[in-house]
Parts: structure tokens; C-alpha cells; sequence
């Protein structure tokens, strides 16, 4: 893993267009390699868009592979470029909204595009402010990703194993709470509502801190620009009359956003993760292969006379 994280420090002086097209070439060599993650990102596709041709849903597993990679191997411009190149990569629309954030507790929704790294980085520059992740098992890396995501202003970053109670701490202290949360965290504290018509296990966190905290929602969703220059951060207006009386019309609200955002750019989506992994009682696994069917046993001819 050291090899790694050196290798993304390396590159990271190499130029965005060629760097991109490093990352997407390798994308296409694990769209190949990887039969369990393509399996998981068609599986998504048939079940969101089953009104596409398999060809289709084909295509864009490919591109998403392609982006996906891409966006590793940009992490390290990222993670250790300067401000001044940042900041001519990041183009935010139409701007982070500082002075509003600062009014009253804010809750940044970034839904899981590719390209989100690009949307803390573009926040971190400006402000101090506090996110959940996930602990990677090496310590190397994990180091690299807390440290390249606080480099600026100060980031409180959380485990997810350590609960709601350090990110409503720190929203007291005035930081806003950068969330994604659109991934399947199992049925404890979700909902099943749709997305894209399919039951999905959709977190309620996000209504009920809002309600807790009297928190605004600012969508913010982080895409990448034509032509290898860079990324697009849109902020969004914050949602009014969120969360309402009820979470899981809230949670299904939410997930309507996120098709919408989807559908602008379908395959910068991370599909190869199983949204659909919990399922409501009584449903199967939808990622499950199917068994290989046994060959027929050969017909034996009759050899008495």
C-alpha cells in the first residue's frame, strides 16, 4: 500500500489530461478484470433502467469503470497539489455559499458521484467542517485520505463506527456536516423507499439530524468537466420544508434528487456499489449469480439383445 500512495503522489505532477487518460485506460483494463464489481455495476443498471438495451447498460458500466479509476488516480492531485492549481481545476457554480452556511447548522448532500474528493477539496479550501468515512484497513492509506482531506482548513473526520454523536457535536461548533448518503448501510436507522422504482435501504439520518439541528440541506453535486479540465462543484438552493413531518417521505424526496442529478451524467454514478444490498424481507439477493445448471447425463443405449 505504500507503493500506492507513493505512485499517487507521483503522478500527481503529471498534467490532468494526461493523467485522465491514464486513469481511464485503466478503468477499461478493470472493467475486463473485475467480473464481481462489473457484475454488481450491471446488476444496478438492469434494475435503475431496465428500459435500456443491455448493449446500453453495457456501455455505460464501461464508462463508469472508466471514471471511476480516473477519479483514483486524480486523488492525488487532490490530495497534494497546490491551492493555485486547485483552484484553476475546481470550478464551483455558483459558488460555495459561505455566508450562508454560517447563519444556522448546515448539512452539505453530496450524493456519490466520482468526482465527490473534488467537492470536499473545494470546501476545505474555503472552510472547516466535519464528514463521516469509512476507515480503510491500511493504515498508509487511511493516513493519506484523512490527511489529504484536511490540508487546508481543519476537517473533522469521523468513523463511521463512532455513531451520529461526534457530527451533531461538531454542527453545534458551527461546522457543516459534508454527508453522503446515498449507500446501503444495512436496514438499522433506513427506510425502504424507492430509487429508481427498486426498494432501497436509504438512510434517515440525513431528515432527522436536519430536524434535530434545524440543520438546511445544500445539495452540492460534484461532476467532471469536458475535455480533461477539471471538475464542476454545483451548489445547490437548500431544500425548503425539508424534512417535513415524515423521514421516510423525506428519504424518498432525496433519492428523487438523485435520479434527477443521475440522469445529467449516468455513468459518473457509483454503480459498482450495491445500493440494493438489503432487501425487504422476503426478497432475494438480487446480486446473487445464478447456480450453473448441471449437464444432462448422456442417454445410455440399451445393449440387451
Amino acid at each position: 500500500m505504500r507503493v500506492l500512495v507513493f505512485c499517487l503522489w507521483l503522478v500527481h505532477w503529471l498534467p490532468l489530461p494526461v493523467l485522465g487518460r491514464v486513469g481511464e485506460a485503466a478503468g477499461s483494463v478493470v472493467f475486463r478484470l473485475a467480473a464481481r464489481r462489473r457484475h454488481i455495476a450491471l446488476t444496478n443498471l438492469a434494475l435503475c433502467f431496465p428500459q435500456w438495451s443491455a448493449a446500453r447498460r453495457r456501455a455505460v458500466a464501461h464508462q463508469h469503470f472508466r471514471a471511476y479509476m480516473r477519479s483514483v488516480v486524480e486523488r492525488g492531485i487532490l490530495w497534494w497539489s497546490g491551492e493555485k492549481r486547485l483552484r484553476k481545476l475546481i470550478v464551483c457554480k455558483p459558488g460555495l455559499p459561505l455566508a450562508q452556511i454560517r447563519m444556522r447548522p448546515t448539512i452539505l448532500l453530496c450524493p456519490h458521484f466520482v468526482s465527490l474528493d473534488a467537492a470536499g477539496v473545494a470546501i476545505g479550501m474555503a472552510t472547516s467542517g466535519c464528514s463521516m468515512y469509512s476507515r480503510q484497513s491500511s493504515p498508509v492509506l487511511d493516513k493519506a485520505l484523512r490527511k489529504g482531506r484536511s490540508r487546508f482548513h481543519p476537517v473533522s473526520l469521523f468513523s463511521r463506527s463512532e455513531g451520529v454523536k461526534p457530527i451533531l457535536r461538531a454542527m453545534r461548533q458551527g461546522l457543516p456536516f459534508f454527508m453522503c448518503p446515498d449507500m446501503d448501510f444495512g436496514a438499522r436507522d433506513s427506510a425502504f423507499v424507492p430509487f429508481f422504482g427498486v426498494s432501497a435501504a436509504t438512510l434517515l439520518a440525513p431528515a432527522r439530524i436536519a430536524a434535530l439541528m434545524g440543520a438546511q440541506v445544500i445539495p452540492v453535486v460534484a461532476t467532471v468537466l469536458p475535455n480533461y479540465r477539471g471538475w464542476s462543484i454545483e451548489f445547490m438552493e437548500p431544500w425548503k420544508d425539508y424534512p417535513g413531518s415524515d423521514p421516510a417521505h423525506a428519504a424518498r424526496r432525496m433519492n428523487q434528487f438523485i435520479e434527477q442529478q443521475i440522469s445529467k451524467a449516468p455513468h459518473e454514478y457509483f454503480w459498482s456499489h450495491r445500493r440494493f444490498k438489503t432487501r425487504p424481507a422476503g426478497e432475494v439477493d438480487v446480486y446473487a449469480r445464478p447456480s450453473p445448471q448441471p449437464a444432462e447425463e448422456p442417454a445410455i443405449a440399451n445393449s440387451c439383445a
